[in-house]
């Protein structure tokens, strides 16, 4: 499976496309533009606004459907929800085309619900090519997302990277920092270890 980086600089989120799928929308609608024909499908991993300040925008450039996770769903009109305001801005202001749950299924990706950065976090997890687009719930470079914000529960992230330690990964594609395509389960066995050392 290809998955290509979008990579959005400063503070805002990674994005990515596999096949037909966008995966967040915090870059730019010019970065997106080259693709716009092949994207018909924008997944949010979560509701913070440096992962969905773009997504009314290139939703409608690229005539896709949005879906997030239905426990994050209000994050998208929820200003304190989406944590805009530290932008400077406010959230989209957009309700999506459908709500995601675990299990379901998009493209070559099963959805796993990880909360704990936020309560509706998810992940995408491509089992046959050890594939996994994971959002702001672990990082490539062995480290978690915060669980301070609104919604966030140490003991929910904590859970979830045990289930995501679980997994084959070869790729991990995260919202922040580098991606890698090799050893993606030693930085999340990495980062269950940080965890568990009770380090945050």
């Amino acid at each position: 499976m290809q998955v290509e980086w979008l990579y959005s600089g400063g503070a805002w989120a990674n994005s990515y496309i596999a096949g037909n799928i966008l995966v967040d929308a915090g870059v730019m609608p010019m970065a997106v533009a080259p693709y716009k024909e092949q994207i018909d499908t924008i997944v949010l991993t979560h509701c913070h606004f440096d992962h969905i300040a773009r997504v009314k925008e290139i939703a409608h450039m690229c005539r896709a459907k949005v879906g997030i996770h239905k426990t994050d769903a209000r994050g998208l009109l929820d200003d304190a929800l989406s944590l805009s305001m530290n932008f400077g801005a406010r959230s989209p202001g957009i309700l999506p085309d459908f709500t995601l749950a675990e299990g379901d299924t998009i493209g070559d990706f099963v959805v796993l619900h990880t909360p704990g950065h936020t309560q509706g976090c998810i992940c995408l997890y491509a089992e046959k090519d050890r594939v996994l687009i994971s959002g702001d719930t672990v990082f490539a470079d062995g480290y978690f997302g915060r669980y301070d914000f609104p919604g966030g529960s140490r003991t929910d992230l904590a859970r979830s990277l045990e289930r995501l330690a679980a997994l084959d990964v070869d790729g991990l594609f995260a919202g922040h920092g580098e991606p890698t395509e090799e050893n993606g389960s030693r930085a999340i066995a990495a980062a269950l270890g940080l965890m568990k050392s009770g380090y945050g």
